[in-house]
C-alpha cells in the first residue's frame, strides 16, 4: 500500500541553484494541476499513516496562500502528515510560522553547510537562509530541520560540513547530488555513515536512495507535478505514468523489478 507521495505545487523559484536537476533539463512545464483532487484521493485512500511532501520543481513559499490552503485541507485527518522544504529565502509572517508549527508540518531549510560551500551552489543565499532559520527558532522555539545536498565539494570538506550542523542540534537530511555535478551512491553512503556518528541524520526507508534509503519507485514516493504523476522526482524527464488525478489503486498496480538498493532511474541509464 502506498504511504507517501510528493506534490510539486508550482514551478517557480527565486533561485537558480547550479545543481538543480529539475531545471537543468528544462523540466519546467507549467501545466495546471488540481492539487485538491489529489488530496481528496489521499483522504479516501490513506491507511493508518500517510505522508505528503509539498516539495518539487519550485519554491513552495512563493505560493504560500496555496500551500496554506492545502495544509488546511488535510488538517482534520490525523493519519496524514506533511512536510515541506524551502530554500530559506522567503520570510513568512510570524503567524505563518506558527501556523506550520501548530499543524505539525516539518519544515526543512535547504542549507548545504558552511557559507562558502552553500553560496557556491545556492546563489549566495546563505545569510538569508540562516537568518530566516534563526527567526523560525525565535518564533516556534526550535530550529527547522535542514536539508543539505552532498556533492564533490562536500566530500572534500566532510568534517567541516558535519561540524557546521552540530550547534543547531536538529536533524539533517543529507541528499545525494545527482546530474552534472553528481557523486556516486557509494561516495554518498560513506559520507552519510560518518555524519550519523556525530549528528542526528535522517535515513530514508523505502522512499529514495538520494536520502539514504532504498528506492521507492513503483511502491512509494510517487511524484505529482505538471498535471501528471511520475515514479519519483528523479524520473520527471521520463514519460509520466498517468495523469495527476490517477487513483492510488491504479498506481498500486505499477510493479517494477530491480535492486532497490540503487536508484531506478540510474539503473535505466547503466
Amino acid at each position: 500500500m502506498i504511504d507517501r507521495i510528493c506534490i510539486s505545487i508550482n514551478n517557480r523559484c527565486n533561485l537558480a541553484c547550479r545543481y538543480c536537476h529539475f531545471h537543468e533539463k528544462g523540466n519546467v512545464d507549467a501545466a495546471e494541476m488540481d492539487v485538491f483532487e489529489i488530496l481528496d484521493h489521499v483522504k479516501r485512500y490513506a491507511g493508518e499513516k500517510f505522508k505528503i511532501g509539498f516539495v518539487g520543481n519550485g519554491e513552495c513559499f512563493l505560493d504560500w496562500p496555496l500551500l496554506k490552503s492545502y495544509i488546511t485541507c488535510i488538517e482534520d485527518y490525523p493519519n496524514i502528515s506533511a512536510y515541506t522544504i524551502t530554500n530559506g529565502t522567503i520570510r513568512l509572517a510570524d503567524e505563518d510560522w506558527i501556523f506550520l508549527e501548530e499543524h505539525k508540518i516539518n519544515v526543512g531549510f535547504s542549507v548545504d553547510g558552511y557559507k562558502e560551500l552553500h553560496d557556491l551552489n545556492r546563489c549566495g543565499s546563505f545569510e538569508e537562509a540562516i537568518g530566516n532559520a534563526r527567526r523560525y527558532k525565535h518564533i516556534v522555539g526550535h530550529y527547522p530541520t535542514f536539508n543539505a545536498t552532498v556533492g564533490k565539494e562536500s566530500l572534500k570538506n566532510s568534517q567541516k560540513v558535519i561540524d557546521f550542523f552540530k550547534p543547531f542540534e536538529t536533524r539533517v537530511t543529507f541528499s545525494r547530488m545527482i546530474g552534472k555535478y553528481g557523486i556516486t551512491i557509494d561516495e554518498y553512503r560513506s559520507f552519510l555513515n560518518e555524519a550519523e556518528k556525530q549528528i542526528p541524520v535522517r535515513r530514508g526507508g523505502d522512499d529514495c536512495t538520494m536520502y539514504g534509503g532504498r528506492c521507492g519507485a513503483g511502491i512509494n514516493n510517487y511524484f505529482f507535478a505538471n498535471g501528471r504523476v511520475y515514479y519519483c522526482g528523479n524520473c520527471i524527464d521520463l514519460p509520466p505514468i498517468g495523469p495527476s488525478g490517477a487513483l492510488f489503486e491504479e498506481l498500486e498496480k505499477k510493479n517494477l523489478a530491480f535492486d532497490r538498493n540503487y536508484c531506478y532511474k540510474e539503473s535505466l541509464c547503466e
